[in-house]
Formats: C-alpha cells, structure tokens, sequence
C-alpha cells in the first residue's frame, strides 16, 4: 500500500492501514499528499510536513551501526533530549518514598478463550493486551495495551535496559499501559506528559517459568519481521513478581524512537528466571529483518544503554536492604510546594541566606550555604510527608488552585499536559526562522527540561536543578536573583560529589530565545494522531 492511500486511511480514521515501516515509501511523495491534508495557513503546513518528513526518513532504526542508538536524535530529536531512560538505578539517587503504595492490577488473569496477538516488529516481541487489564493503584487509571521483550544474545546473556548499581541482568520485560481516564488510546497519550505508565520486570536465566512458555512454544510462528500469530489467553499476573509492594519508581521516557519524556516508570526490585532454554528462545530463534530479504538478521541486543540521570531521584516504596539504610526521606511535596513559592514570589535574600540548602540536591545531610551550616532534619521532612500522605506524591494536581499555579505558568507549565509533537513543532518553527534547524535537539532539551524538572520536582521525584532555578527567576529583582544564583552556586561547586553530576548532567543552558508560554493544543484527527507510530510498533 502506498504512502497515499496510508495518508488516505489515516485521515478517516483507519489506525492499521498505514505502510508497515519496513515497507518504506519515497518521502516527497508522502509529504505532497499530506500537505492536501491541512486548510491551516501556509506555515503552519510547512512546519507540519517538515515534521512529518523529518519522520519519514528517520522511520529506520536499529541498535546498532549506521542507524543505531547514537543517531536516533538525527530524526528522533527527543532521543537527544531530557529525562531519558532506561537509567543505571543507583543507591545514591535512591529516596524512600513511605506513601508509595503496593501495585494492583486488575483482569491480568485471561481466560484461554480470549486471543492474543504475539508478533515481531522487528525490534522486539510483543504481545497486545486487551482494555480490561488495567492499574488501580495509581491517581489515574491506566490501561494495558501491549507487552514486549529486551534481551541480550546467546554469546552475552545480559539484555535489560535498567540496570540495578551497574548490574545488568538477562532480560526485561515491559507492560505498557495508557492514561485511558485523560486520553482514548496508546497513540493520543504517547507524547503528553502523563500519558503512560510502564511496569518494568528485570528477568535472571535459572528456574524454569511456565508462564513464559506460555507463548515462547508459539515463537517459531513469528521468526520473521511482521510475522504474527494468534495464542489462547492466559495469567500475565503470573510473569510478574510474586510481590508488588518493592520497585522503583521515576519519570522517563520510551526506551526507543520516538523517545518521548512520557513514561511514568515502576521497575520491580524482585526479578523473575526463566531457563536458559526459554532465554536462547528469545535469543536464537528470530530475526529482526522480512523473511524475503536475502541476508537474514538476527534479533537480538535490542536494549538501549543507561542515559543521564538528568538530576531525577529514584522512589523507592521499601527502606529495608543492603544499602538501603542510610536512604533519605524524600522531601514532601508541602516542602517543595512552598520553596517554588518562595522563588516565584518571596524573599530571594533571605532564600540565599538561611533557606539556601532547601535548594540543593538532597545527596547530604550537613550543606554549608556561605553564612551558615545548616542540617536537613530528616525525622521532621518524613513525618510531613507522613502527614500528608492523602496528598499522593504522585498528584500533580496538589497545587492547582494556589498562586503558584498562575506563576509556574511563565514556565509553560500548563494545567494539561505537555504535548511533545506541538512543543517540537513550535522550537522548529522558531529555529528554522533563524535557519538554525541542525539545533533541534539541543533547543528541545533547553525548552523542555525545565519543564520537566520542575513538574517532576513538585512530584518528589527530582532534585531541583540549577538551569530551573534559574529559569524562574528571570522575572525576579536582579540584584537579588543574582545574589541567589551566585550562593547557590557557590554552594553546589563546595559539594564534591554534586558538582561532577551538575557537570555531567545538568549543563548549563540559554533559554532565552525562547518563548516561556504556554504550548498550545490543537484538536488530533481521529484514530492515530502520529502515522509513523502503529499498534505493532510500540515499544515502551
């Protein structure tokens, strides 16, 4: 089927009728028939088709060699951006957490009768799942629409994408679920801030698991890419771990194209095994490329490597274990409300002086601000949280109608979430009228990351970083936003340990050439907003 009558299905509403992306089409042709598509004014069209181009190309990808990883923000621009994943989950990034609580899920138990698709895209194995399944425990209900696999090879057994303190381990399993009470399907929430919820379990090779062979004995059926087959129904409770009160938990991004920054992440402490039979299954049987291609390609490594903490803490729902003892307390939301408060419109010298260590990184108890020494009381900041534990850490809605809200605003904050296909379309418009297109990926990363810091921030799950800080206080007195600036600075140069993250993963930035309001929404066609995006595609 061409691009054409794709672009044709699309527009009608028809969700699987786009070319499959292996079947790749010439761009301009595709990109002439969209542009029939919009009655919008001229430059927003050219901006649109010079989006949808730009994807057209970058539709290819792979984890290795010429369209591997390292190139996927040539075409994939957030892939280069903020609040990427998967992460190295490290103790010192660990917070616990005392209001996280144990995961429910709901109708995971499926009866034979129903069918299941199980097919390779190419990139993995995946399973669809159907609209019943869903989370309970989280603010919003979120709906399961697919599983999938990462794995290592025969040769190097070790494939997860998360890593625990630089362990990596066999495989990864991810349930993928939508914000289905905010958005009707996988496609309209997959680039909104809020918009999924992902369930990682890391998989160990040792006992043998009967659930897993479930549809491993079916694998065969799919060795090629595009390939799918039809199995019974069975428990998806029972690949999960036997416990689902211990994970981790943070904000990130899909692990593959289009790397959106929308994922809310749990990642289970307890691993699941498989043998290392149903381990050389996943490894050994498939191949990522058609079976009519001349020079078959294996399909496996299909696991994207650590990306930078980005100043994001990891919850933790558990205090016990090695090298959980000396965890802090993450700081409750009351705190971190009223700190953006004091920003936006308190007392900035007084914030430099005493209040100063509120504003670092909670890697350490004793800070020095410059005037004082001042010690986080860690007994105080968790019975606050304990006291307003009805106010979920995970609500971003907790501050809503303060003043604050009205001023986080100038941040492009918005009370809706983030739509990142509108946010890119507005930096490119604005670079390409500066003929600075080749600066996409750094520009995205400018405009968005302190939005995401601070939404994430007032979550409990970052630290506040430097590039926000300042970012908020361009609308502040000078004199008393540089005389803050410049402690905390000073401060967080002192701290050893702090000023090699800040260098790493906090650069400095410029944000302004860019617009600080708020990004505007515009109604989505019917069925799949994002074409290059199909059911079988879906990652994470």
């Amino acid at each position: 089927m061409g691009i054409k009558a794709g672009l044709e299905r699309w527009r009608s509403g028809a969700p699987s009728s786009f070319p499959a992306p292996g079947k790749r089409q010439a761009a301009p042709r595709g990109c002439a028939e969209g542009i029939k598509m919009h009655s919008r004014s001229l430059a927003s069209v050219v901006v649109l088709q010079l989006a949808f181009c730009t994807v057209l190309r970058g539709a290819k990808w792979t984890y290795s060699g010429p369209e591997g990883e390292h190139h996927w923000s040539k075409n994939y621009p957030y892939c280069g951006g903020a609040f990427q994943s998967p992460i190295d989950i490290k103790s010192d990034l660990l917070r616990f957490d005392p209001t996280l609580r144990p995961i429910e899920v709901q109708n995971y138990n499926l009866s034979p009768d129903e069918q299941l698709t199980l097919g390779n895209n190419g990139h993995s194995v995946q399973i669809s799942l159907p609209s019943k399944m869903h989370i309970s425990s989280l603010p919003h209900r979120y709906t399961a629409a697919q599983l999938h696999f990462h794995w290592g090879s025969s040769s190097r057994p070790a494939g997860s994408e998360h890593r625990v303190n630089s362990k990596q381990y066999a495989a990864e399993m991810h349930v993928v679920h939508f914000n289905s009470d905010k958005y009707p399907n996988m496609s309209m929430a997959v680039d909104k801030s809020d918009g999924l919820a992902v369930l990682g379990v890391l998989v160990e090779v040792g006992e043998f698991n009967p659930a897993f062979e479930q549809f491993l004995k079916f694998i065969n059926g799919i060795k090629y890419r595009d390939q799918r087959v039809q199995v019974p129904g069975f428990n998806i409770r029972a690949l999960l771990p036997p416990s689902l009160d211990q994970y981790y938990r943070y904000d990130g991004s899909l692990t593959t194209p289009p790397c959106y920054p929308s994922v809310l992440w749990t990642v289970f402490k307890n691993h699941v095994t498989i043998s290392r039979k149903q381990f050389l299954a996943l490894a050994t049987a498939l191949y990522s490329s058609h079976t009519q291609d001349s020079a078959p390609v294996p399909l496996n490594g299909n696991y994207r490597k650590p990306q930078l903490a980005d100043s994001r803490v990891v919850l933790v729902s558990f205090k016990e274990g090695k090298g959980l003892h000396g965890t802090l307390t993450a700081t409750s939301p009351l705190t971190r409300k009223r700190i953006i408060q004091q920003l936006l419109v308190g007392d900035l010298a007084d914030l430099a002086d005493e209040g100063l260590y509120q504003l670092l990184p909670t890697h350490s108890e004793k800070l020095h601000t410059g005037k004082k020494k001042v010690k986080n009381d860690l007994k105080n900041q968790q019975t606050e949280t304990l006291a307003k534990s009805k106010q979920q850490t995970l609500n971003p809605s907790l501050w809503k109608k303060s003043q604050t809200n009205r001023s986080v605003g100038k941040l492009g904050l918005a009370e809706d979430a983030l739509c990142y296909v509108l946010l890119e379309q507005r930096v490119f418009h604005q670079l390409r009228q500066s003929h600075t297109e080749n600066q996409l990926v750094h520009a995205l990363r400018d405009a968005v990351f302190p939005e995401l810091n601070l939404k994430s921030y007032l979550d409990c799950k970052s630290d506040l970083a430097l590039p926000t800080v300042r970012h908020i206080l361009r609308g502040r007195p000078t004199d008393e936003a540089f005389e803050l600036d410049r402690s905390l600075t000073k401060a967080l140069m002192n701290q050893k340990k702090t000023s090699t993250a800040i260098n790493q993963i906090v650069p400095k930035t410029n944000y302004g050439s860019f617009s600080p309001a708020s990004v505007s929404r515009r109604p989505h066609s019917q069925g799949y907003p994002h074409p290059w995006l199909l059911p079988m595609e879906w990652e994470d």
